[in-house]
């Protein structure tokens, strides 16, 4: 990881994607938002909330292994989002 910067703007990146991809999926099926749609869009808020409140944590002892844990957690949560989007 080279900077908390870019590690910032990977989550903004990924996270801001995957609702891109919600929009597209309103748009290419039903025109509109849906139940599932919001449901999947504030996951993908709540999951950026939290983990830049972890990254911006300031009593961290080891920050490598603790920038190395968030970067995973962002592929897990990114996994989990995009399985639901197929899964529409």
């Amino acid at each position: 990881m080279a900077n908390v910067r870019n590690l910032k703007k990977d989550i903004n990146y990924v996270l801001g994607d995957i609702i891109e991809a919600v929009y597209l999926y309103e748009l290419t099926s039903t025109g509109k938002p849906t139940e599932e749609t919001n449901k999947l869009i504030d996951e993908a808020i709540a999951a950026f909330d939290v983990l830049i409140e972890k990254v911006n944590a300031k009593n961290v002892e080891n920050k490598k292994a603790h920038f190395k844990q968030i970067n995973i957690e962002l592929e897990q949560a990114a996994n989990q989002l995009i399985a639901k989007i197929n899964d529409l």
